[in-house]
């Protein structure tokens, strides 16, 4: 099946799943989806410094029938929106659920103010990388051993956000 394809039902689960600000009571939730999706997970006091003292910091969940399925984060500074994480629950993953996290994050940076998004990602996260390009972000550089964990360098993607839709409409409509 190929990217652009759903499978029967997809449509309508995408459908259900609505977004809505981080908030600390979530943090359980959104740390164990951390803990599967990354060697060095981001602690709590971390997430809540985020949450409670940075006022740049912007971080959605994305939630099924009530449970956190996915989550997202970025700066928006001026004009521009720097994402700082995103991951999917693993049982949510290839079904669009990151799609359509990455477009509610596109759709919140837009009403801040943003022109453009950036993001960093592990070179040798191949699957991510295709998610970025198929939403139109373009690798523009390398940063040299970004990652402390490993030492792997991490690819720095832009794209600029228009103000027309994207065709992708985050259900709930947005944060």
């Amino acid at each position: 099946m190929s990217e652009c394809e759903s499978a029967p039902g997809e449509s309508a689960f995408l459908e259900r799943v609505k977004f809505e600000p981080m908030r600390v009571r979530d943090l359980d939730e959104v740390l164990a989806i951390e803990r599967i999706s990354f060697p060095t997970p981001w602690s709590r006091e971390a997430y809540h410094r985020e949450l409670i003292v940075n006022d740049y910091a912007c971080y959605i969940v994305g939630r099924l029938d009530g449970v956190v399925v996915s989550y997202g984060g970025m700066w928006v500074v001026l004009d521009e929106a720097h994402v700082t994480n995103i991951a999917v629950r693993p049982e949510y993953r290839g079904h669009g659920v990151g799609r359509l996290t990455m477009a509610a994050l596109e759709a919140r940076a837009r009403e801040l103010g943003a022109s453009r998004m950036t993001l960093e990602v592990r070179v040798s996260n191949a699957e991510a990388r295709r998610l970025y390009e198929g939403l139109g972000y373009r690798s523009t550089g390398i940063r040299r051993n970004y990652y402390s964990d490993t030492r792997e360098d991490a690819i720095v993607m832009w794209k600029d956000l228009s103000p027309r839709e994207t065709g992708l409409s985050p259900a709930g409509g947005g944060p």
